[in-house]
């Protein structure tokens, strides 16, 4: 495919970081680096949360005021968390400033922070994300047809692997709401998908849409299990506001389901929290003194999201 190196020679393209090399441990302190972090990658938190019957959640960031507040939600309820840059996130802000400002978050957080792309398109968007800093590249092939999303995931897969980080591919097409309809996963090409691209979490549609404001919908459990019996692979579910708070929390104890992207919820909260700053003293102009009064309520919501997904009690 034009412009995806085969994979021997993506060590020299991508050389790997001397940070995040393999025989560490990215929350530890490497003296070598000077840097003592609590950065993770997607791996790190992911594996512990299959077996340990929890999910962790992905937080879509739109700026500095959200990311600060997942992280004081997660440090508030002692979970890991994961700040994803999406798309319209990377439009606004350059991708090397968004790296720098997960790894700022990341040096003084109580819990393990994981810097994820989600939705890279490109091989060069993954490039430049894990140049930057980043510790997860979400490659997303799944317009693609089955062996082309195969063929680049496993690429992206290959590079993130060489250095020391994450991948996630998506397979199945998560739709959007009011826009492209969703395509199902098939579980055998799930399996496959699993199998040959070596990725460490899966993304898979089986009912989730991007970008739903309510939570009516649900997800397809028979189509889930019928994925986990074919692969172990953790599994992933884009929009997940649109599921329903008590199944997103069944699913995130009993199912490969370890990953739950949240966004629109969030940004809703964020929004009407920052309306009422406004709102409350019209003739307040400081945007930093209005952006200031949206942080406790974001935290709030954050923590509310992140309390569904946590491990049964005892």
């Amino acid at each position: 495919h034009s412009g995806w190196p085969d994979a021997a020679p993506l060590g020299a393209i991508f050389p790997a970081h001397a940070c995040l090399s393999s025989g560490n441990n990215s929350r530890h302190q490497r003296h070598g680096c000077q840097v003592q972090m609590t950065l993770a990658t997607l791996k790190e938190v992911l594996q512990p949360a299959l077996s340990g019957g929890y999910a962790v959640a992905g937080l879509v960031t739109l700026g500095w005021e959200d990311m600060r507040a997942f992280v004081a939600a997660a440090e508030a309820e002692n979970l890991p968390v994961i700040l994803q840059a999406g798309p319209s996130c990377r439009a606004h802000t350059p991708l090397p400033i968004l790296g720098k400002m997960f790894g700022h978050l990341a040096e003084t957080a109580a819990v393990p922070v994981v810097a994820h792309l989600d939705h890279g398109y490109t091989f060069e968007e993954c490039q430049e994300a894990l140049d930057s800093g980043f510790t997860s590249l979400m490659f997303d092939g799944s317009r693609k047809p089955l062996a082309q999303n195969i063929d680049e995931t496993a690429s992206i897969a290959a590079l993130a692997h060489a250095a020391g980080i994450s991948c996630e591919g998506e397979i199945g097409f998560v739709g959007y709401s009011g826009g492209e309809n969703s395509a199902g996963t098939d579980p055998d090409e799930a399996a496959q998908f699993a199998r040959e691209t070596g990725v460490d979490a899966m993304a898979i549609s089986v009912g989730n849409v991007h970008l739903q404001q309510d939570k009516e919908g649900g997800l397809d459990e028979r189509r889930i299990r019928a994925i986990e019996a074919l692969t172990d692979c953790p599994l992933v579910i884009h929009g997940g506001s649109g599921v329903p708070m008590a199944q997103r929390t069944a699913l995130a104890q009993g199912s490969q389901i370890c990953k739950f992207n949240i966004g629109t919820e969030l940004r809703m909260a964020f929004g009407s929290a920052l309306r009422a700053a406004v709102v409350a003293d019209p003739a307040r102009f400081d945007r930093v003194a209005i952006l200031k009064d949206t942080h406790d309520p974001l935290v709030a919501a954050a923590r509310q999201v992140l309390r569904g997904f946590k491990l049964a009690s005892p």
